[in-house]
């Protein structure tokens, strides 16, 4: 993976910078403000409609987002612990990881950076897989071109950014391992924010968690897919993509 060089000024920062806030600290990408229409009637064709209505969405501030998901490494720098997964892949995703534990996670890496690090909004994470395009996966068309799945993982999760990037720079976006984003669950659209914040009402002993993972098969790894699992639950292949607030 590319190095990047630690950013002092927050203030600085432009849409598309790489920055890290310590060395072992995840790889953050600048995403801009903008807007887009989340969501797609398509979703019915998948066996249900709770990615409708299309919506409009806008992103009115920039915000920071993890080039990759969180790695085991990246993990036990924070937490002191590996979590379950390939015992040997340290730059593989961290996994099994409940909705509760990421939150742990940002809690203390922020503490540890003195920056406010959190779960991405399921809006900015759709809008950051999306990257200005309507494509079917996060990055293109080809999901072997983009993602780890089922058809291809041959059982297992793989280093983070051995695919390719979308467009705004962010690897792994669909597959390799599912990530948690700060939402509640909701079966649809119908009420949610439209200013890219997190809808914090609703079933919110669950929450949204996004993107498929190695285990599943292609279809669930489309840019448009949403699931929802308890708090406390910890999937094989769920594993956590930060966010950061900038100045």
């Amino acid at each position: 993976m590319a190095s990047t060089v630690l950013v002092v000024h927050a203030d600085d920062l432009n849409p598309g910078q790489m920055f890290r806030d310590c060395d072992e600290c995840p790889e953050m990408v600048v995403i801009p403000a903008g807007s887009f229409d989340m969501g797609s009637p398509a979703s019915v064709k998948l066996g249900n409609d709770n990615a409708t209505p299309v919506h409009r969405v806008t992103i009115t501030k920039a915000y920071a987002l993890g080039r990759t998901e969180v790695t085991r490494r990246q993990w036990r720098a924070v937490m002191g612990v590996y979590p379950i997964g390939r015992l040997s892949c340290d730059d593989c995703p961290a996994e099994n990881l409940s909705w509760n534990a990421a939150q742990e996670f940002v809690r203390r890496l922020s503490a540890k950076t003195g920056k406010l690090y959190r779960l991405p909004s399921e809006a900015e994470w759709e809008y950051a897989c999306r990257a200005g395009a309507q494509q079917e996966y996060c990055g293109g068309d080809d999901v072997d071109s983009v993602a780890w799945h089922e058809g291809n993982s041959s059982g297992g999760a793989h280093s983070v950014a051995g695919k390719q990037a979308n467009a705004f720079g962010l690897y792994d976006m669909s597959g390799n391992a599912w990530e948690w984003t700060a939402d509640c669950w909701n079966n649809g659209y119908s009420g949610a924010p439209a200013d890219g914040s997190a809808w914090v009402s609703g079933g919110c002993s669950s929450r949204v968690i996004r993107g498929g993972s190695w285990y599943y098969k292609s279809q669930y790894l489309g840019s448009i897919v949403r699931a929802g699992s308890g708090i406390d639950d910890s999937g094989n292949s769920d594993g956590v993509r930060v966010a950061r607030t900038l100045p």
